[in-house]
């Protein structure tokens, strides 16, 4: 049965798979497969968006997970999830602004744009799986 202590990891699935339709599609532009790249960032953009949901759902169900690291594994974590979170929360609007250029056509604005927009929401989806495990399965006490 499925119940919202399920959610990090459907969370950490899909922050995997938006990280590798990023990818997916940054390769197919690189090669001109532009309707592929398309496909493949849209996908990514709807990933994210059902990530958030469940995300959003998860801590309003549950509350926070405390860290249960200790020594430098705690430095590591709490690095990795505040640029996470700052980042994670700059990068929807400069996903949107991309997107908006590229459907309507507006490549060379686009290209500028996801220059910039490319790396940090491949970090925040890789970051994001990173942060699961280090949260849920390795420092985990049960």
């Amino acid at each position: 049965m499925f119940s919202v202590e399920n959610l990090p990891v459907l969370n950490s699935i899909l922050n995997a798979t938006s990280a590798i339709l990023v990818l997916v599609g940054y390769r197919f532009i690189k090669i001109g497969r532009r309707e592929v790249h398309r496909a493949c960032m849209i996908g990514a953009c709807c990933v994210s968006s059902l990530f958030l949901i469940s995300y959003l759902t998860y801590h309003y169900y549950h509350g926070s997970e405390r860290f249960q690291g200790q020594g430098w594994s705690r430095i590591i974590y709490f690095a990795i999830l505040i640029s996470h979170t700052i980042l994670a929360a700059g990068v929807v609007p400069l996903v949107i602004t991309t997107m908006v250029r590229g459907l309507k056509g507006n490549y060379v604005e686009h290209k500028k744009i996801a220059k910039w927009t490319f790396p940090i929401w491949l970090y925040v989806s890789s970051t994001g799986v990173i942060i699961y495990f280090m949260l849920y399965q390795i420092f985990r006490i049960q």
